[in-house]
């Protein structure tokens, strides 16, 4: 599935059928970046800003577990009406699927509950978008993660950085902080992005498109 949000029905004369109910949970919803403070402002990381904002909305306290949790920092409870383990990999970005992979195992969670909020290069600054499954996008997170648990077949919330200007390299470009520019409206971008996080598991994936996507 893509991030089409209409679905024919048989025998209904093309009448679009009625958007699925989510899943029940619990959901895995992990936030990505590259762990420490050198790197907490950084483009890369605004996956784990959205991740702390939903933590604080549930009044989940994130720290490490033992075993297949040692490579995370999570907690579990309750967002938008659903039971959710809310993530933050400890690991670098490109080997964010082993502790992913560890916390489905360990929760019993199907890659289908997996939600991994991440930035978008090839979405415009203050844009956030929704889809499950599709490719990587030169994403060394979504690569690590699509490799552990050996499928693409996970939800994505993609949050909006825009391209690096001239010939700047976008693998430096992520590794900068926000601009000055920008920092006037990440908060924004934060809470809109984590916005989309509860629509997402209040209403499932296409009800929550079509109100998240006409915004921009």
């Amino acid at each position: 599935m893509t991030e089409s949000t209409t679905r024919r029905g048989a025998g209904t004369a093309g009448a679009p059928a009625a958007s699925p109910e989510p899943p029940a949970g619990p959901f895995l919803v992990v936030g990505l970046g590259n762990p420490g403070p050198g790197y907490a402002g950084n483009r890369h990381n605004v996956g784990a800003m959205v991740l702390a904002e939903l933590a604080a909305r549930a009044g989940v306290k994130l720290s490490p577990g033992k075993g297949p949790r040692a490579r995370s920092a999570s907690g579990d409870g309750r967002l938008a009406g659903r039971r959710v383990v809310l993530a933050q990999p400890g690991t670098y970005m490109n080997e964010s699927g082993s502790p992913v992979k560890g916390l489905l195992d360990y929760h019993s969670i199907d890659p289908t509950c997996l939600v991994v909020v991440h930035d978008e290069l090839d979405l415009d600054f203050e844009v956030v978008r929704l889809k499950r499954g599709g490719g990587e996008g030169g994403h060394n997170g979504l690569r690590s993660i699509s490799r552990s648990t050996g499928t693409r077949d996970y939800l994505r919330v993609r949050v909006g950085i825009g391209r690096p200007p001239g010939r700047q390299d976008p693998a430096d470009f992520v590794l900068k902080d926000f601009s000055a520019t920008e920092r006037k409206t990440l908060d924004l971008l934060v809470g809109e992005a984590a916005d989309a996080v509860e629509l997402l598991l209040e209403k499932g994936l296409e009800a929550a498109q079509n109100v998240v996507h006409p915004r921009r």
